[in-house]
């Protein structure tokens, strides 16, 4: 995702440690006000989102989540960062993100009324959880696609470059309504082939790669392809515990959207066979498309001869003799920014829906289309992507005040991520129950849920290492602030009514 390029290497441990904090504040709080479960509120009478995406759409989405914009843009860095370790950061950090997604897993299909996370924290931590968690995760992927729809029109200049910027940007906007508008299945279409070129792109360059090392490929600098790479140039660790520990604040923020088969589980067909299985083959995935696809890169090319600032992606191909890579890239790039974008309709669209079917958002973006789409809080979201046409043709503080913003939204996801696993514990002692009769029970339980805060705080604390992050995790509380003061204004007039 383009938020990766905006938050720079370190903007994320800083604002989760805040994040943690806050939320600790914020359940307290929580636990205090109304407890209603916002489960409760589904009626039979009610009307409900529609189970019109096929397992092939979410088994995509869940692709299409797994894998941003940053791999093909972005890995670059990371390699010159940590070196040959890449490799074994992202193993370890989509190690502990899978946990996160099992307890996901376990707590939707413990109840098929769940529309989100932010409804189960709704149930388990209270309204004013389910409050933040959801306006949280608005404001995520709101910034994330205003990021991706304002670097749409850079992509597009590589084949037009004197056309207006805003034409792209508009464009991109308006088809993607129109797209959504009818039926969710649209989006799930329009997911599964955007991460199906992702995909084919990955694969093709992991079969280059391979082809590369097997016929021992020449360099043009007479440097041949070699696994020995791994080890060569300084060792599997060249840069160091410091490299090694810089390494994860580029990983963790790789896999912002994971979470996203979660919300498109409301929608599914037959969730109780098709969320398991999305959520199973992200090891498979990551295993696939970030390690495989990092390692045939490091053994082509030693490390230290990867360019940070360019696609590792675009070198390997134009080694390989294809002459139209950097063409191929950018389209995939474009498809990808298009997908993130398209993303981010979907997720805030239904949980501005959920927020506002128990009371926490505007009763007018409770409505339901005739084919069951949210289509008031789907315009809604729609008309905040429009300042990414404004932000275009802003100045440079403006820009600055943007990247921050970015930075903050992506340290928030890790907030989301905590409040899924708390979720988890609250499940866990309120309806064993359920646990024991769960057929997708999370490894390892609590002692994994304890594992996974330890690795979150170690990320964190990597985060405070880095000077640009250290703005926007002092800046993060200023979001919990307003969402307090939001809510208790929202209480106040629900009282006074």
């Amino acid at each position: 995702m383009c938020l990766k390029r905006h938050i720079g290497e370190g903007a994320a441990t800083r604002i989760r440690a805040q994040c943690d904090y806050a939320f600790t504040n914020i359940r307290g709080a929580c636990m205090n006000t109304i407890s209603k479960p916002s489960v409760d509120l589904h009626r039979e009478e009610e009307p409900h989102l529609a189970r019109n995406l096929s397992n092939r759409h979410l088994q995509l989405i869940a692709i299409g989540g797994t894998i941003g914009t940053g791999l093909f843009m972005g890995s670059g860095k990371a390699v010159s960062l940590a070196g040959p370790s890449i490799l074994l950061i992202y193993a370890i950090t989509g190690f502990m993100l899978f946990f996160v997604m099992r307890a996901l897993g376990e707590i939707l299909l413990s109840n098929l009324q769940y529309r989100s996370f932010a409804d189960f924290a709704g149930d388990y931590l209270g309204p004013c959880a389910q409050f933040f968690t959801g306006w949280t995760y608005w404001l995520c992927w709101i910034v994330t696609a205003v990021a991706e729809v304002v670097a749409v029109p850079g992509y597009v200049s590589f084949w037009f470059p004197h056309l207006a910027p805003w034409i792209p940007a508009l464009g991109l906007i308006t088809i993607l309504l129109i797209l959504n508008l009818p039926t969710v299945r649209n989006f799930g279409e329009i997911e599964f082939w955007f991460a199906l070129i992702k995909i084919i792109t990955i694969i093709g360059l992991i079969i280059t790669g391979i082809y590369m090392l097997m016929t021992g490929f020449v360099l043009p600098n007479g440097t041949q392809a070699s696994i020995a790479h791994l080890w060569n140039h300084g060792g599997f660790f060249p840069n160091g515990s410091l490299g090694f520990i810089a390494g994860f604040q580029i990983s963790v923020f790789a896999f912002v959207g994971i979470e996203l088969v979660g919300t498109a589980a409301a929608e599914a067909e037959n969730p109780m066979r098709n969320l398991p299985k999305a959520i199973n083959n992200i090891p498979i995935r990551i295993v696939l498309f970030y390690i495989g696809a990092l390692f045939v890169i490091i053994t082509v090319t030693p490390w230290n001869q990867v360019d940070p600032n360019s696609s590792p992606f675009v070198a390997m191909f134009s080694l390989a003799g294809i002459g139209i890579a950097a063409h191929f890239i950018n389209f995939v790039v474009l498809t990808s920014a298009s997908s993130s974008s398209n993303s981010g309709i979907y997720s805030t669209s239904r949980m501005v829906y959920g927020l506002a079917t128990v009371g926490l958002a505007p009763k007018a973006f409770s409505k339901l289309s005739n084919r069951k789409v949210p289509v008031h809080a789907l315009i809604f979201s729609c008309i905040f992507l429009l300042s990414s046409v404004v932000l275009l043709y802003a100045g440079q503080s403006m820009i600055q005040v943007f990247t921050l913003v970015t930075t903050i939204s992506a340290l928030l996801f890790i907030f989301i991520w905590s409040i899924i696993l708390v979720s988890y514990l609250q499940y866990r002692r309120k309806h064993p129950e359920r646990h024991e009769k769960s057929t997708f029970k999370m490894p390892g339980g609590r002692a994994s849920v304890v594992m996974v805060f330890i690795f979150f705080a170690f990320v964190l604390w990597a985060l405070t290492q880095e000077p640009d992050t250290l703005a926007a995790m002092k800046v993060t509380p200023l979001w919990f602030v307003l969402l307090g003061i939001a809510y208790w204004v929202m209480k106040l007039k629900q009282k006074q009514s």
